[in-house]
């Protein structure tokens, strides 16, 4: 870094010293009156893992409005277990704002090597800045890794300045991707909110669609079915039965009921459909689902298909106390209309019963319009540091926008329901 830059930046930020491993930049709040209560000037510090934050910390930043993949013990679980880290391209560099001892917000951050497991598409953008002589990677994201799940990404704590702290997170977030000459700066799956947020600081948003299960008051799974027309409505009640005219059963394993499942079998599952495709790649492993399966069950779900006491496929969930979201899919046989049942129908029986907001199935699957599922918009913001390249993704991101709004209302009406 030149001269001139390192005291540019330096003036920005103060530098605190660290252990091997963490990076601490300490922003002053010159110019900001704060209550007496939070006197204390904030503090941001970059941390290499999850692990050097206290879990409760951490947790007592996650509302509602943040998925549970954003929880401690998850990150820590993909971490501890390789899933994310270095050699898979998922470096950490959370984000970390303190009042003296007291964390006040947070970002989980990442510095990425690639592109994958990322759920919003920028391959386009980096062969475009390779071509014209510009690297595109590293970069820097603010995401939950590998989770195309909508949620607060910049985590407050109570009483804070939601808007203030979010703006240093994201400043912090700029700085070092500047200091370790990233090419940008990327924010997955945030709320509207947030993406807004964060647009003054020079993030470009965009939109992209999902297809959720929406709950409006159903009582019971059949309420569902007497929205659809009549030709729709039957054609779904006989997907429904066939698990059972093939001899299957399905059930749901949530909290104690876990003990049951192996994780050695949840992974095989998983394995079984990131194997079919050619960039399928394996990030989860048995060690990481056997920590989940212990110690993350107050939000895990398991669904599974059964033939006697076999089990044949299997859908992989979490639910907050609001959301159900769906992730993994993986089967042993094929059977008709199974993947229907384990991966959508199961999750949107479980919504209406127990009064749950939304399933969140996961990215994709046109498929699921006509069984009931919802278009959604989701957004990201970019920050790209170099300005041929970022005029020329506002400008792509001004047609995309443009397209999935003109879109929309065509979606809308494929769900087959009568009003």
């Amino acid at each position: 870094m030149c001269a001139s830059r390192m005291n540019t930046l330096r003036r920005r930020v103060q530098w605190v010293a660290a252990g091997p491993g963490v990076s601490l930049l300490g922003p002053t709040v010159a110019g900001q009156l704060e209550p007496m209560s939070q006197s204390l000037p904030t503090q941001l510090k970059v941390l290499r893992s999850i692990s050097e934050v206290p879990e409760a910390a951490w947790n007592a930043l996650v509302d509602d409005d943040a998925a549970p993949f954003l929880e401690w013990a998850w990150l820590e679980a993909l971490e501890e277990s390789g899933s994310v880290g270095p050699s898979s391209g998922w470096e950490p560099r959370h984000l970390t704002v303190w009042r003296g001892h007291r964390l006040v917000a947070a970002a989980p951050a990442y510095r990425k090597t690639d592109s994958s497991g990322e759920f919003v598409f920028d391959f386009s953008w980096a062969n475009a800045s390779e071509r014209a002589g510009v690297p595109y990677y590293p970069k820097l994201i603010i995401a939950a890794p590998l989770t195309p799940a909508t949620g607060r990404r910049f985590l407050v704590a109570s009483g804070e300045d939601v808007r203030a702290r979010t703006l240093e997170l994201a400043r912090g977030a700029l700085e070092l991707a500047r200091e370790e000459r990233l090419s940008s700066v990327h924010l997955l799956f945030p709320t509207e909110e947030e993406a807004r947020a964060v647009e003054p600081l020079g993030f470009a948003v965009r939109h992209g669609v999902q297809y959720h299960f929406l709950n409006e008051g159903y009582r019971a799974p059949e309420d569902v079915l007497q929205r659809f027309t009549s030709k729709r409505r039957n054609q779904l009640r006989r997907e429904r039965r066939g698990p059972a005219e093939q001899g299957l059963t399905l059930r749901v394993l949530r909290g104690e009921a876990l003990a049951e499942a192996d994780p050695r079998e949840t992974f095989r599952l998983y394995a079984s459909t990131v194997d079919k495709f050619a960039w399928g790649r394996r990030y989860l492993n048995t060690r990481f689902f056997t920590r989940v399966l212990e110690r993350f069950r107050h939000r895990v779900e398991l669904v599974q298909a059964l033939a006697g006491n076999r089990v044949v496929a299997g859908a992989f969930n979490l639910s907050s106390d609001r959301v159900l979201y769906g992730r993994y899919w993986g089967c042993f046989e094929e059977h008709p209309f199974l993947h229907f049942n384990v991966c959508l129908y199961a999750g949107m029986d479980e919504v209406v019963r127990r009064g749950l907001l939304r399933f969140e199935p996961g990215a994709g699957g046109e498929h699921k319009l006509v069984r009931g599922f919802t278009p959604s918009l989701t957004y990201s913001a970019h920050a790209l540091f170099h300005r041929g390249l970022d005029r020329a993704v506002r400008e792509y991101l001004a047609h995309e926008r443009a397209a999935i709004e003109a879109g929309l209302p065509a979606w809308r009406a494929e769900t087959g329901f009568k009003d």
